[in-house]
């Protein structure tokens, strides 16, 4: 199974980080910046990007893996 990339604030930025890693993969200025290189990175890894807040939530998540369509259930 893929691993899941995250956006989180860091103090120096917006980090993106693969699920497991130990370090950043990138750290952007801006969320927006971040969250663009999540989703591209998710992409084409075919797992899931998350966006968390600066308050820790998670703002935004989307899938690019092998979802089934229609949902089962």
């Amino acid at each position: 199974m893929a691993k899941n990339y995250w956006t989180t604030r860091r103090s120096d930025g917006w980090a993106v980080k693969r699920e497991g890693a130990s370090r950043a993969s990138s750290v952007h200025t801006t969320q927006a910046e971040a969250w663009s290189e999540t989703r591209r990175l998710a992409r084409g890894a075919q797992s899931e990007a998350l966006l968390q807040g600066a308050d820790g939530k998670i703002r935004a998540r989307n899938s690019y893996g092998n979802d089934d369509y229609p949902p089962k259930g």
